[in-house]
């Protein structure tokens, strides 16, 4: 985590402007497991019923955000905390899960939202002041619910809308891996298709690889996703032409 935010803070003082988006999945299962509740997945993504959404808020817009936005700034950068709800930064509505093996069905998941818009002015507040903003994927809907977005959707969908150069998704696996366990170091929008017709993408890698491919489409100029557990990874991906994940290309 320290070696990250130093990359962040390195970048920044270089003259980029790095956006973070972080998640936390295992911070909110130990959370709720402290509280006797167990988290529950469809398709990768977390089933959110009131109370989870109540946690789910406290950990991400809290306990997370905060401890990112400490260590940015004990390293001499300076970080603001965000949520959707912060100058109306993301609005949000119900999300209906459609069923993978049948379309016509879908899953009512709660409290998961997917993005209706993105108003980034209090992203370009910050960043035009020399802050780093650091954003906790939780939306706001027209229903003035809360509403719990996969980190990944929301990274690609604030991408798209700053026109971002680069988005990169950090992971706890080298990157995109085949069947046998190999690397692949580029996909094109053909190969993902391919992929996901033959469950060789599943999980939590899905909203990650949808998501990506979605910003590459729409004017992102280079998508990666990256082993976050190596050291600068960051750096290594942003500043070298060595790379240490897999690249994505929309064609």
């Amino acid at each position: 985590q320290e070696a990250f935010a130093r990359d962040v803070v390195l970048l920044k003082l270089v003259g980029m402007n790095p956006i973070v988006v972080h998640g936390g999945g295992p911070q909110i299962d130990e959370a709720l497991k402290r509280v006797g509740k167990t988290g529950q997945f469809i398709q990768g993504m977390r089933v959110t019923d009131e109370e989870t959404m109540e946690v789910v808020e406290w950990v991400l817009g809290g306990q997370v955000q905060q401890d990112i936005v400490m260590m940015i700034n004990s390293l001499g950068g300076k970080a603001g905390g965000l949520t959707g709800k912060d100058g109306g930064l993301i609005r949000a509505r119900k999300m209906l899960l459609p069923d993978q093996s049948n379309p016509d069905q879908s899953h009512d998941i709660g409290f998961v939202g997917e993005i209706d818009s993105i108003d980034p002015s209090v992203v370009r507040a910050l960043q035009d002041d020399a802050f780093i903003p650091v954003i906790s994927p939780i939306g706001f809907g027209a229903d003035g619910m809360a509403y719990n977005i996969n980190a990944d959707l929301v990274a690609g969908k604030i991408a798209e809308v700053l026109k971002a150069e680069k988005l990169i998704m950090m992971t706890n696996t080298p990157g995109v891996l085949d069947k046998s366990g190999q690397l692949l170091t580029g996909l094109t929008a053909r190969r993902i298709d391919e992929l996901f017709a033959e469950g060789t993408i599943s999980g939590g890698m899905l909203p990650k690889i949808s998501s990506a491919l979605e910003a590459a489409k729409s004017g992102v100029n280079a998508v990666h996703i990256v082993d976050g557990r190596v050291e600068h990874c960051l750096l290594l991906e942003v500043l070298t032409d060595l790379g240490v994940g897999t690249m994505i290309k929309s064609h």
